[in-house]
């Protein structure tokens, strides 16, 4: 990947969900009910951000978690405003205070959007066969890994054409996962973008985009390991 490409794609990355936002912080939230035992993919994978584990993320406890995975202070002050900001809405019950900030794990289903890989289900479960479609119809240099330009023909080949607001936030995703976990040879392996629960790792922290993708990094502050 070119460093103009590479610099295309962070600035992608950075918009997230393409959504303007002034930041602030939401000062208070209900209590979350969540049954852990029976989460679904997506849930467990949002749960790295939930660093006291009460069911809620709020914007600190995602920049907590973006500066874990590797990313600086700054970077992590826009994501979690723009996540938040297109999340917060959506996972939020009735009765919370406003400003609707905080992300519910328990209605995270609720913030997926289309002209995704179909990796998680419409309740965030994790779909085997469509995570490995990721690879049998795009990795095509390596079996095992996508090439940046896999990665962008698999965003293009998934696109909705009725449904072109969600043509965003795959190119944001899969832009800032690229960026983060592709290697020295410009490739995102199978491995590091290992999907959902189903195949427990020790000492694996797990940060998750909205299409149920997950990268692994080395573990550094957080409670959730698979």
């Amino acid at each position: 990947m070119t460093g103009a490409q590479q610099s295309r794609w962070v600035a992608a990355a950075m918009r997230v969900t393409a959504l303007l936002f002034l930041w602030v912080f939401s000062w208070g939230h209900v209590m979350a009910e969540i049954d852990s035992a029976n989460m679904t993919a997506l849930q467990k994978h949002v749960s790295f951000f939930d660093r006291n584990m009460d069911g809620i993320i709020t914007p600190s406890e995602t920049i907590e978690g973006v500066i874990a995975i590797g990313c600086d202070v700054a970077f992590a002050k826009d994501f979690a405003a723009k996540v938040h900001a297109g999340l917060g809405p959506k996972t939020s019950p009735v009765d919370v205070p406003l400003p609707h900030l905080s992300i519910y794990i328990e209605n995270i289903y609720r913030g997926m959007h289309g002209s995704d890989t179909g990796a998680l289900d419409a309740k965030g479960r994790f779909v085997p066969s469509k995570f490995e479609e990721i690879f049998s119809k795009h990795a095509k240099t390596r079996l095992d890994a996508l090439t940046f330009f896999e990665v962008k023909e698999m965003i293009l080949a998934n696109r909705d054409l009725d449904d072109p607001q969600s043509w965003d936030a795959p190119i944001n995703e899969w832009g800032l996962i690229y960026y983060l976990a592709s290697d020295k040879n410009g490739y995102l392996s199978k491995d590091s973008v290992r999907g959902i629960v189903g195949v427990p790792k020790k000492d694996i922290c797990i940060w998750v985009n909205t299409d149920g993708v997950v990268v692994k990094f080395r573990c550094m502050v957080g409670p959730t390991r698979i």
